[in-house]
């Protein structure tokens, strides 16, 4: 039976504050922090009846423990869905969520679904990336991958390698506006609208509300100069210009254009393509540029088409090799105008969520701006990226 692909579309996303991981959520589950995601997706959307939500993905990058056991079906049970409502678990590293928000729009756009949840959630201070994984040792013994590509941090020291017109003063500069400019998005509001706030529980201190994230913080060129290298004896990779270690989560709402009109949902952004792409583990952070160029040409779209970006700082060298390849300038306004993960914070598999909220935020502020994208780099050698449209757009610019 032929069938008519669908419009798939972004109706509303939501994070929790994101935590230092082992910091103010050292004694919240992971999994009571992506249900109280989902809650707030329903409480946002009242128009929704929840037994129209047909599937609820979430990623974890460490499925064990409160991140184990299907999070996704088992978060869908908690948060109160309906016992009809399936779910499943994903993982692709940082780009869990990523995923998950493109798995269920394939099922949309072919009519397996009407509406989707798609999210992820990342407890590294319960959960240290790598925690119960056993690799094959034939993966370093055969010369597979070097032993530096299973450690995010070597491989940003080897684009460093690669691109040694990226310095570390470039990459300290890159790090301290992004501090910057998540300072100002504080000061003027527009971080905390998606933000849900988390009950915290401490046995020593009791109850406390969980609103901002926990790692921004001020700091100066002359401060980041100073910070060690832990990663290779001076190296060039510290954690000034990179993420932290963090806890949080993330969840989206997916739905049918058709299905969003019809239930009068709105439509925040529309998806145009995506790609996901591999290259040499040793060299992560590469990743988004060939994952962008693989996106882009399945939409039939070029960079310059393109008016604004959200891209996952996991280190600042990757956002510059992106930049550098694409002759966009470090302090281009159309990057990341509310700063990035280096401030915010990386919880691995819930960051692509956040990214895709932002760039919501952005297109209805900016109707001049037609199509926009969000990429991030992808541990063990891979890049992600998501083009999407602007239903706002004004039809007078790109």
């Amino acid at each position: 039976m032929p069938r008519e692909v669908r419009e798939v579309v972004f109706v509303d996303g939501v994070r929790t504050p994101f935590g230092k991981a082992g910091g103010m959520y050292a004694e919240t589950r992971a999994d009571d922090l992506v249900i109280r995601c989902i809650r707030e997706l329903m409480r946002r959307n009242p128009q929704l009846p929840p037994d129209r939500v047909d599937e609820v993905a979430i990623a974890a990058t460490t499925q064990i423990g409160d991140q184990g056991l299907t999070i996704g079906r088992t978060a869908a049970l908690l948060s109160g869905l309906p016992k009809t409502v399936p779910g499943y678990a994903i993982d692709r590293m940082c780009a869990g969520a990523m995923t998950a928000v493109t798995n269920v729009a394939g099922g949309i756009a072919m009519g397996a679904y009407d509406v989707a949840i798609a999210g992820g959630v990342e407890h590294m201070g319960r959960h240290p990336m790598g925690e119960g994984v056993d690799p094959n040792p034939r993966i370093i013994a055969e010369k597979l991958v070097d032993p530096s590509a299973l450690v995010m941090g070597s491989t940003a020291e080897n684009l460093h390698d690669r691109l040694p017109g990226i310095t570390k003063e470039r990459a300290d500069r890159y790090g301290l506006n992004s501090q910057l400019k998540t300072a100002k998005a504080y000061a003027d509001g527009k971080l905390q609208p998606d933000m849900v706030p988390v009950a915290l529980r401490s046995a020593e201190q009791g109850w406390g509300l969980a609103t901002a994230d926990e790692a921004p913080r001020e700091t100066s060129m002359e401060k980041l100069a100073t910070l060690k290298t832990p990663f290779r004896p001076h190296g060039r990779v510290t954690a000034g210009n990179a993420a932290g270690l963090n806890d949080g989560a993330t969840a989206a709402l997916l739905a049918s254009e058709e299905t969003a009109r019809e239930l009068g949902l709105p439509v925040a952004m529309r998806m145009v393509s995506y790609g996901f792409v591999g290259v040499e583990p040793e060299i992560m952070g590469y990743g988004p540029i060939p994952s962008t160029e693989k996106a882009l040409k399945k939409a039939g779209l070029t960079i310059d088409d393109i008016g604004l970006f959200e891209l996952n700082e996991a280190f600042a060298v990757q956002v510059l090799a992106f930049l550098d390849h694409y002759g966009i300038a470090d302090d281009d306004p159309r990057v990341n105008p509310w700063g990035g993960a280096i401030a915010i914070g990386h919880p691995l598999a819930s960051s692509g969520v956040r990214l895709m909220t932002q760039l919501a935020r952005h297109f209805a502020e900016h109707p001049e701006v037609r199509y926009g994208l969000t990429a991030m780099c992808i541990g063990i050698g891979m890049g992600g990226t998501v083009i999407w449209e602007n239903p706002n757009w004004d039809g007078e610019a790109k």
